[in-house]
């Protein structure tokens, strides 16, 4: 039955409902805060994981990782006022209003208590008031975030639909996806600029009928109609409009502070990557701990005491892509790779002797890509496709028999193809520096 939102009954429904809401207010906010602490962690191993392998995917774990963060930040605020509210309830239970009187000041700080600190209730009612605008900027926040993932996705759509890795984009194709994407861009920027003027491009007449075709668009792919209920009741309240406009600052300076970290060195701190003069963990396969991952390449220890260099060498798209230029005939007339649903299977299904000598000839090709080299000396070697900590990469083994003791540097190299002239170049993946010595 369809509720009339006119009627005496449903208004006073309503207030009595919004009185008593704090009560779901904390119970969502508990429940909420939990739910995104234990997803927390996992969302961070799998930024840590698309990072790894340069997955296109890593910005989109980025972004909820943010989102998460924004949202239990929020949440833990409002239970926290929460609490202090509740608490200053159970007190004027007890003792009712402030009587400064009792207090037994002096008559400047008696004035002074009274004009700043104020009625006791005033502040009770000013507590429910930033909890409940607290609450519900909450969930604005979460369809704003929603609104630029969109907007940042629907580009990233485009080039993945209109351009392929293994293949050059046509003249149409430049123009269309060109188009497109700086359609989006642009039109995101105009609406941004609207939103930190709070609603500035819909207030003058001439900026009005220029901003909204596009408005309407936006609201369209944003799902506005989701929460813009929300916004505008938020911003026609002093008190709401007045958050709103420090949202942003807000959150830029809690980004900021909670990046800053102390720098030790002026030549060897902070660190991603080894070099020949720098060891960095997740180039080291017994340094990696459960959410690690490894960057590049990694070889068993610094310190290597067997007859053995193992090599892991990580995959990712682009190292594909490089093959599949070097080598046309494994170019699939589907490119398959991203995310697929494990139920369904149809048209991904081969031959098993298909599929191990296409798994050869990968392998053949990546040995023809990849050059590994212990100092300045090359060695050939085979592949093997493996796992470590859930990555996919290559793997092989390289013999140190005849190589000295002492500092060694593994060198690691790939053929790549020029931006300008598609021409083969070798460019540098890596170098891992160990020291060998014999048990």
């Amino acid at each position: 039955m369809k509720s009339n939102y006119t009627s005496i009954k449903f208004k006073q429904w309503l207030d009595k409902l919004q009185q008593e809401s704090w009560q779901l207010e904390l119970l969502i906010s508990g429940f909420a805060v939990l739910g995104l602490f234990n997803a927390f962690f996992p969302l961070r191993k799998r930024f840590r994981e698309a990072g790894a392998v340069d997955s296109p995917y890593e910005f989109f774990y980025f972004v909820l990782l943010t989102f998460s963060s924004i949202l239990i930040l929020n949440l833990i605020v409002h239970v926290i006022l929460r609490g202090i509210w509740i608490g200053a309830i159970g007190l004027r239970y007890i003792s009712g209003e402030i009587d400064y009187d009792k207090l037994n000041y002096s008559k400047k700080f008696t004035n002074y208590l009274e004009k700043k600190v104020g009625p006791y209730d005033k502040y009770v009612s000013n507590l429910e008031d930033l909890c409940s605008i607290i609450f519900a900027l909450t969930f604005i926040v979460l369809f704003y975030f929603l609104a630029f993932f969109i907007c940042i996705i629907i580009p990233g759509i485009v080039i993945a639909f209109l351009f392929s890795p293994t293949s050059e984009p046509t003249y149409t194709q430049e123009v269309i996806g060109g188009s497109i994407i700086i359609t989006i861009i642009t039109g995101g920027f105009i609406v941004f600029i609207d939103f930190i003027t709070q609603g500035g491009l819909k207030k003058k007449k001439w900026t009005s009928i220029v901003y909204f075709p596009i408005y309407r668009f936006f609201s369209i792919i944003t799902l506005s109609f989701l929460y813009r209920h929300l916004v505008y009741n938020f911003l026609d309240n002093k008190f709401g409009k007045r958050i709103l406009f420090f949202l942003i600052p807000a959150y830029l300076l809690i980004i900021t502070v909670s990046t800053i970290e102390n720098t030790q060195s002026n030549f060897f701190d902070n660190y991603t990557r080894s070099n020949t003069n720098y060891a960095f963990k997740n180039n080291y396969l017994n340094l990696l701990e459960d959410d690690d991952f490894v960057k590049d390449v990694a070889i068993q220890s610094r310190i290597v005491n067997d007859t053995y260099l193992k090599v892991f060498i990580v995959y990712n798209s682009r190292i594909e892509n490089i093959i599949l230029k070097k080598n046309k005939t494994l170019v699939p007339e589907k490119d398959s790779r991203g995310m697929k649903s494990k139920i369904i299977t149809i048209g991904r299904v081969r031959n098993k002797k298909d599929l191990n000598a296409l798994q050869t000839e990968y392998l053949h090709t990546f040995k023809k890509v990849y050059n590994l080299m212990i100092d300045d000396v090359k060695i050939e070697t085979d592949f093997i496709a493996t796992k470590v900590n859930d990555l996919l990469g290559f793997e092989t083994i390289l013999p140190l028999k005849n190589i000295p003791e002492g500092k060694h540097d593994l060198k690691v190299t790939r053929i790549n193809y020029s931006s300008k002239d598609k021409s083969e170049i070798t460019e540098k993946v890596i170098e891992i520096p160990f020291w060998y010595y014999k048990n």
